[in-house]
């Protein structure tokens, strides 16, 4: 036990020290019924893949589940309606693809308490136990980031739009997870550079 939790810290302590920009990582949004994973859904899961600082929209996912029992607000805050939940997949399915990335990829979020807090209880339920490498948080990067620079925050300052305006990147209007995704995976390298300046950044910097 001892020397398995060795071998973890090590292996941690190594992908902690490497260049970010070099990595392999994938960004994900999920489009939920509610805001609490003991009581609410998951309607769809959307990744997107990003390689060397290349968004892989190629390798993107957005994927429905089937097994919803109510849909809540979903088609007025996502489109999402009945006959698309219909010809979804099964949750299991859904998250036996996402997980079969946790090897290679670092998971990003953009307010990972959310999401990944829902994914977690999810890959349980589903008895999926498969540990990604890392997982960050781009809200919690920002956070950091306007701390560092003596910023006042306020209330809606770290949402995915208030952040991506920041660095002068488009708005995406459309609410969908995969739209999400791309959205996210854009400020995670807005974040990388911005933070960076030209220079080698690590991983650890942005945990």
């Amino acid at each position: 036990m001892v020397k398995k939790l060795l071998s973890e810290y090590f292996k941690k302590r190594n992908l902690l020290s490497q260049n970010a920009l070099t990595q392999r990582y994938l960004v994900i949004d999920l489009e939920l019924t509610g805001l609490d994973a003991k009581q609410h859904e998951i309607v769809s899961v959307a990744w997107v893949v990003i390689d060397n600082q290349c968004i892989k929209m190629s390798e993107s996912k957005h994927l429905v589940n089937k097994d919803v029992k109510s849909l809540e607000q979903s088609p007025v805050f996502h489109g999402i309606i009945d006959d698309t939940v219909a010809k979804g997949q099964s949750l299991t399915s859904i998250l036996a693809q996402l997980s079969s990335h946790f090897s290679d990829c670092i998971l990003v979020f953009h307010n990972a308490m959310l999401d990944w807090g829902f994914l977690k209880v999810a890959l349980k339920n589903a008895n999926i136990h498969i540990q990604p490498k890392l997982t960050l948080d781009t809200l919690h990067i920002e956070q950091q980031r306007l701390i560092n620079h003596s910023c006042d925050i306020k209330q809606d300052d770290l949402t995915l739009s208030a952040c991506r305006t920041r660095y002068e990147l488009p708005s995406y209007h459309c609410h969908h997870a995969l739209t999400d995704a791309q959205a996210t995976a854009e400020l995670l390298l807005a974040q990388c550079h911005q933070i960076c300046r030209g220079k080698e950044i690590k991983i650890g910097e942005l945990t």
